[in-house]
């Protein structure tokens, strides 16, 4: 991985590639921690989007943590939340998602919403420099995508 994050994050990032690796789910850090680390910055939450089910994959990870965090989800959007402490670094938010594609109707600002691929999830994100994401694959691990 070539961008600087502490023993914490790196430990926290590895229990969620072991847990997307146990479901067979390919899985990415992607959005504001990506971009916070490039940028040199600390950050206290990381986004994951997986091409699965993010909710079941945030039970999976939580699991991983002693204590088990609450897994918060929204079975609506597809979305689940758990909060991990691990260090004296303090807690760490995680956000999971399933990747998702969006397409509107000219009558509407809401979006129709299905299951997409990496790349949909990219493209659906507001600005180019969020949809940077990083392999959290055995096969990858670590590399950097940039579809832009």
């Amino acid at each position: 991985m070539d961008i600087q994050c502490t023993e914490t994050e790196l430990y926290i990032l590895k229990q969620v590639a072991d847990a997307a690796g146990e479901l067979g789910v390919e899985t990415y850090l992607i959005g504001g921690f990506v971009r916070d680390k490039i940028l040199g910055r600390p950050t206290k939450d990381a986004d994951i989007v997986c091409a699965g089910d993010g909710i079941e994959l945030a039970m999976a990870v939580a699991k991983k943590f002693k204590p088990v965090p609450q897994v918060n989800y929204f079975k609506n959007f597809g979305t689940a939340h758990i909060k991990v402490n691990v260090s004296d670094e303090g807690a760490v938010d995680i956000e999971f998602v399933g990747a998702r594609k969006e397409s509107y109707t000219i009558n509407s600002r809401k979006p129709e919403v299905e299951p997409g691929s990496l790349e949909d999830d990219q493209k659906r994100r507001d600005f180019t420099i969020n949809a940077l994401a990083i392999s959290l694959n055995k096969k990858d691990y670590g590399k950097l995508i940039d579809p832009f």
